[in-house]
């Protein structure tokens, strides 16, 4: 057990609560479409970030060192989750362009992603073969996930993070203030729009043979990972 100096983050798909609110069929698919947008997002998770856990619908992941080049690297890394994101998104968008008519399916477009980074002293211990990160600054980080913001899609840098890593160069932050009962006031920089819109096909779903056939290879690997790996991540350390 130690206390290291570590920057923290989070990051969140908006929106899973809504998206998984469905059944039978469509349940399948959208749990399916969560893990492979999770996928895409963890599988940037390179040195120095370590994904530490997932969180339902968030990835918790942490890179050691107090130095601003770390916290750079590690701002860098989280900007490419936003990219890859995005990328998986629009791909799952035209594999089921004319297919799957189901809620899931129809709604890919609505899933966004937001990233809480911040940077304190934490407790780095080791219970069996996990590591587990404690202290008041992890709990800071979390609690941060829910806030006044009204968007989907963002980066928050707390202040203590924004200092160390120097934020993003070619944009303008918005300054923000949160409060927390028996934390107080906390100081954020947050940055918006990091992603081109969506292309949106305007072909009806269910429409004819080829949309149905690509419809249907979307979603190959569902029953697998049910049957042989319930709630399994291919990026996750083991």
């Amino acid at each position: 057990m130690e206390i290291a100096p570590v920057s923290l983050v989070l990051a969140d798909i908006s929106g899973y609560t809504r998206f998984v609110r469905i059944h039978k069929i469509s349940l399948l698919h959208a749990e399916e479409i969560i893990t492979e947008l999770m996928e895409a997002v963890i599988s940037e998770a390179s040195e120095p970030l370590i994904l530490n856990k997932l969180e339902g619908d968030a990835a918790f992941l942490y890179a050691r060192g107090g130095e601003p080049g770390i916290a750079r690297m590690t701002l860098e890394r989280v900007l490419r989750f936003f990219t890859s994101f995005t990328a998986r998104q629009q791909e799952l968008i035209k594999a089921g362009e004319g297919g799957c008519s189901c809620e899931a399916c129809c709604n890919i477009s609505s899933l966004k992603l937001k990233a809480i980074m911040h940077h304190g002293q934490a407790v780095i211990k080791q219970v069996h073969q996990l590591t587990e990160l404690a202290g008041s600054e992890v709990i800071l980080a979390h609690r941060l996930l829910k806030n006044t913001i009204g968007a989907d899609e963002y980066l928050l840098l707390t202040e203590d993070f924004y200092r160390l890593s120097g934020g993003l160069l070619d944009r303008e932050p918005r300054m923000h203030t949160e409060s927390y009962d028996e934390i107080g006031q906390v100081k954020a920089r947050v940055y918006f729009s990091f992603t081109p819109p969506l292309t949106i096909p305007s072909t009806p779903r269910f429409t004819r043979p080829t949309g149905v056939l690509a419809g249907l290879k979307l979603f190959p690997m569902i029953f697998w990972r049910r049957l042989f790996h319930p709630r399994t991540f291919r990026n996750l350390p083991r």
